[in-house]
């Protein structure tokens, strides 16, 4: 499914694995240890080889974390892809501890990124809805909200934001905000 903006941007729906998508921007659902973990991050690190936790450790050497909302970047390894951000979703307890705006800020930390990259591609998993528990349709409507928004802005090097959907739930549950 895709949707197209009124300057010619593209968001397109696909399920699937988001190792196997090329893009210019692979974005990571990661931790704030930065340290790999399951779902999306453990497949990111398995299919990218070493070279991506080898920068990671870096990072966390010069940092210490990545906090709730916030993303960094690395190489992409052996992935199809020159750059993988690894943003840090909120753990979801309620959507009353500020979940809302630090899922939005992840999208937009991401699409900063992205810019200053001139990244033209880029695609997403469903950022907080694994293991950290963020309602379906509450997150599709906050990414595709962000992503939006970014693609209708006048000047932007992002022509294509690619969703790779884990499970044919996830895919119906954005291709019906989507249409919205």
């Amino acid at each position: 499914m895709e949707w197209t903006s009124a300057t010619g941007r593209k968001i397109v729906l696909q399920e699937g694995d988001i190792t196997r998508v090329a893009a210019d921007a692979i974005v990571n659902a990661a931790n704030t240890a930065l340290a790999g973990g399951g779902g999306v991050d453990g497949a990111i690190h398995r299919a990218g080889g070493a070279e991506i936790m080898r920068e990671l450790d870096a990072i966390r050497r010069e940092t210490g974390h990545c906090a709730t909302g916030s993303a960094v970047a690395t190489s992409a390894g052996k992935l199809p892809a020159k750059y993988v951000f690894h943003a840090v979703g909120p753990v979801y307890r309620g959507g009353r501890h500020g979940e809302p705006d630090l899922l939005a800020s992840c999208y937009r930390q991401c699409l900063r990124m992205a810019e200053e990259r001139e990244v033209r591609t880029i695609s997403f998993p469903a950022i907080s809805t694994g293991v950290y528990g963020y309602p379906l349709e509450e997150a599709a409507a906050i990414a595709l909200r962000e992503v939006k928004a970014h693609l209708e802005q006048p000047r932007t090097t992002v022509q294509q934001v690619i969703f790779v959907l884990f499970g044919r739930q996830a895919y119906e549950v954005y291709a019906a905000s989507l249409d919205k």
